[in-house]
């Protein structure tokens, strides 16, 4: 039998792979530690700040708090603009998985129009993740209560809680008084940080014209909330500045009898108190009513209004280019007498027409007949046109113009309203500017008559007729009587501003032209002598009619065939009392025809509402 020698175990080779192991693991296990400490070193020690910070962040938040709005009032007290209320559907997309799903979701619990959905759209393209999003707005009691039983169900969604802007009497003054729209892009990035958290601004009107005082400053509140986004505690908390409430001179009560004497035809009435500029009255016909704007009115709506043929968004007091007609012939008789072209007791026949020297075009009277031998008293009186063309030839057009520019015609009033026209008032520099051509002879006959290139606004001429009750004084108007501070109440009155005094008028010519007015109300031929009827107090005024269609030199004017677009304007400037001048009136009624018989008395509701009214 063979036998082998079998060799069990090395007992040396062990030991040393054993100890080389062990040596391996130790230096792992040291180079890992060093690792961790390493890391552990950067994290609490090098970046302790930075990451701080971060975990902070994640549960502390800073919340802007929207100021209120600053309230509207008119001089007597009366809200014309105030803040309702209102419940608001919010959506805040970094805490919704997938919008689309949640939208229909809403839907099947509320109903939400698919405006709202295209404009929450819209809106969520250009905010960040994080912030809150209306969806909509003035929620009921019943979609509130809906909601509130499902929001645990429904992450990312909000009832909000808000104060909404509200014109509590609709349409009435709302040209003046403008609206308020939700924030756009464009006007996004012309913001500051006092509109962070803010959804609404003043878009015309005194709501933007006076947007800074009216929006206030902005506050925060640092909460802090759990991983869930519940608010657990407030921290730190600033309020918010509420914007100052505005006092108009607009009186409510005249308001709306210069809106109601309109009758909703297309024209303007603007009143003024020609001692101290304050606007009383300032209506455009037709309106609208500006609360569906305030969160977006619907496009459908929106195009009936753009597209009517009433243009009711058109501020037609401010914003309107009108002939003036002749209510500028005050203004050009004065100038005759200042230049001592006409004297009170100067005579000019007028037999129905006036023809320049070698010229066949007869310029027309609007009394085909004529008025015979007329004084200047008499012409402004029963307003004869012949008397006017003669006037003004001898004037010639540099001197209307430079005497009619004295009373602010062709410029801005500086009302405290955006959007206001400049008008025009002609020259030979302006048609050489704007036409490129010499001024006509003939040209000078019609600007005496308030025609050709003359344009004012309703605007415009009660200002100047405020000019002419002041005996050349300037005062210029605005709609704001005074700011009022929401905390301390304390209130800052705007005082009047005093622009100048047309100079070198004689005394006794102002006196002629007023007691020229004053015959047009007040006599038996007056041309506004209707409106004298029951009257408490006497009233300086003048009709006009400003042409809208040319009618060729043998035709007549046919009333009965000609559409109603291409009709005459109506047009009236008064001031009263004469002996001490309260209010200065303009108005103008498009396609009215008649001064005297639709714009006088227009002019006559709106001087009793306010001169017969309530004591200031």
């Amino acid at each position: 039998m063979r036998h082998f020698h079998v060799k069990l175990k090395d007992h040396l080779r062990e030991t040393r792979l054993f100890s080389s192991r062990v040596i391996f693991s130790g230096l792992a296990v040291c180079v890992l530690l060093l690792i961790l400490i390493s890391r552990m070193i950067y994290l609490q020690v090098l970046s302790h700040d930075h990451y701080t910070t971060l975990s902070q962040n994640n549960r502390v938040s800073i919340v802007s708090i929207p100021p209120p709005r600053g309230l509207i009032f008119d001089r007597n007290g009366n809200v014309l603009a105030e803040n309702l209320p209102s419940f608001t559907l919010e959506l805040i997309p970094e805490q919704i998985d997938d919008v689309d799903i949640l939208l229909e979701e809403l839907q099947s619990i509320i109903k939400i129009k698919e405006s709202d959905i295209t404009r929450f759209r819209k809106v969520l393209k250009r905010n960040r993740a994080f912030k809150s999003l209306p969806l909509k707005f003035r929620l009921n009691e019943e979609e509130v209560a809906r909601l509130s039983v499902r929001q645990h169900q429904l992450p990312g969604v909000e009832i909000k809680a808000v104060l909404m802007r509200h014109y509590p009497h609709g349409s009435v003054g709302v040209h003046a008084l403008g609206y308020v729209g939700r924030i756009n892009e464009k006007e996004l990035k012309g913001l500051n940080t006092d509109y962070v958290g803010t959804t609404h601004i003043g878009k015309n009107g005194i709501e933007r014209y006076y947007e800074e005082e009216l929006h206030g400053k902005v506050g925060f509140r640092k909460i802090e909330s759990n991983a869930r986004g519940r608010v657990l505690r407030v921290l730190e908390e600033q309020p918010p500045v509420p914007g100052k409430n505005i006092y108009l001179t607009i009186d409510l009560k005249v308001q709306e009898a210069a809106e109601k004497a309109l009758d909703n035809r297309r024209g303007a009435v603007v009143a003024i108190d020609p001692q101290t500029g304050e606007i009383i009255a300032l209506a455009s016909m037709p309106v609208f009513d500006p609360n569906p704007f305030v969160n977006g009115i619907e496009y459908k709506a929106y195009r009936a209004l753009a597209d009517s043929i009433d243009q009711p968004l058109f501020n037609r007091a401010v914003k309107g280019r009108y002939p003036p007609g002749s209510t500028m012939k005050p203004f050009v008789g004065l100038a005759g007498m200042e230049y001592d072209v006409v004297h009170g007791s100067s005579k000019i026949n007028c037999e129905g027409f006036f023809q320049l020297k070698n010229d066949e075009h007869k310029y027309r009277d609007w009394k085909r007949t004529g008025h015979g031998n007329m004084t200047l008293l008499a012409a402004i009186r029963e307003s004869c046109d012949v008397y006017f063309y003669e006037l003004a030839l001898e004037l010639g057009i540099d001197r209307i113009y430079a005497f009619n520019k004295q009373f602010e015609f062709g410029k801005r009033s500086g009302i405290d309203i955006p959007g206001e026209t400049r008008g025009i008032l002609p020259s030979r520099e302006w048609k050489r500017k704007a036409k490129h051509e010499s001024w006509y002879p003939g040209e000078t006959l019609i600007t005496g008559i308030g025609q050709g290139f003359n344009v004012m606004s309703p605007l415009q001429l009660a200002y100047s007729t405020g000019i002419l009750a002041n005996y050349g004084l300037k005062i210029r108007p605005h709609l704001a009587y005074a700011l009022q501070e929401s905390e301390h109440q304390e209130m800052q009155y705007f005082e009047p501003e005093v622009l100048g005094v047309v100079p070198k008028v004689k005394k006794s010519n102002w006196d002629y032209m007023v007691t020229s007015m004053l015959r047009v109300v007040h006599s038996n031929r007056g041309t506004a002598r209707k409106i004298s009827i029951g009257a408490k107090y006497k009233i300086a005024g003048k009709t006009g009619t400003a042409q809208v269609y040319g009618i060729k030199q043998n035709e007549l004017y046919d009333q009965e065939n000609l559409e109603d677009h291409l009709r005459d304007h109506a047009l009236f400037v008064a001031y009263a009392p004469v002996e001490n001048p309260r209010i200065a009136i303009s108005v103008i009624v498009e396609n009215g025809e008649s001064g005297g018989g639709v714009a006088a008395p227009i002019a006559r509701k709106v001087m009793d509402a306010h001169l017969l009214g309530r004591p200031r």
